[in-house]
């Protein structure tokens, strides 16, 4: 059993949520924020989940509950560390790219 005290979102990490919620705030009114709250949820959700997921590409990856997204994640010590929250809808060998220039 892992237990973690902390979670961090790392910047490349936080550059796809910023980057998403543009994508839904284009989509409908309301849409971004829900988006942004949805996914953050998610990712709080490691407190008690970290460490259950399958690995992909080396780091854990857990999918979004609302949203066709995978919140990718590495644990060291007592954090987890976001490391990418990429689409799943995009070509797979555009998800592997992204994933390998993160390593």
């Amino acid at each position: 059993m892992i237990i973690i005290n902390h979670i961090q979102i790392l910047a490349d990490a936080e550059y796809d949520l910023y980057e998403a919620r543009d994508f839904y705030d284009k989509q409908g009114k309301n849409i971004g924020d829900y988006f942004w709250d949805s996914i953050l949820s998610d990712i709080e959700s490691l407190m008690i989940f970290v460490g259950v997921h399958k690995k992909d590409y080396g780091y854990y990856r857990m999918l979004a509950k609302r949203f066709p997204y995978a919140i990718y994640y590495d644990v060291n010590q007592d954090v987890a560390s976001v490391i990418a929250v990429l689409p799943l809808r995009r070509n797979p060998v555009w998800i592997k790219d992204k994933m390998s220039n993160r390593n």
